[in-house]
């Protein structure tokens, strides 16, 4: 199952308040590339019907059914970087790139 983490979620609703979308929830896209490393979509959005339906530290999450088995046991985190930038990172086993985090 696709999850997010606490920071990630705080990020997600001040995105929310600032642009006016605090009713909508978020959708998750991975697409392949040919690397076998994955692109990664995210956006608020409108639900459609085929839509599975998640929620994750109090944000309901929407995926596609085409992007489910792409995002099946990953994680989005929201994390400062050492250049003092702050983005979305995928933790995610699908990924041809993936390297699980090591204790530090």
């Amino acid at each position: 199952m696709f999850k997010i983490t606490a920071a990630a979620a705080a990020h997600i609703r001040q995105s929310a308040q600032e642009s006016g979308s605090t009713n909508l929830p978020l959708r998750i896209a991975a697409k392949k590339k040919n690397d076998g490393s994955l692109d990664y979509g995210i956006g608020f959005d409108d639900p459609h019907p085929e839509d599975q339906r998640i929620e994750s530290e109090g944000i309901v999450l929407l995926i596609a059914p085409a992007h489910l088995p792409l995002l099946e046991g990953a994680c989005m985190d929201y994390v400062n970087l050492e250049s003092g930038e702050s983005v979305f990172i995928f933790l995610n086993p699908q990924d041809a790139n993936y390297q699980p985090p090591t204790e530090v």
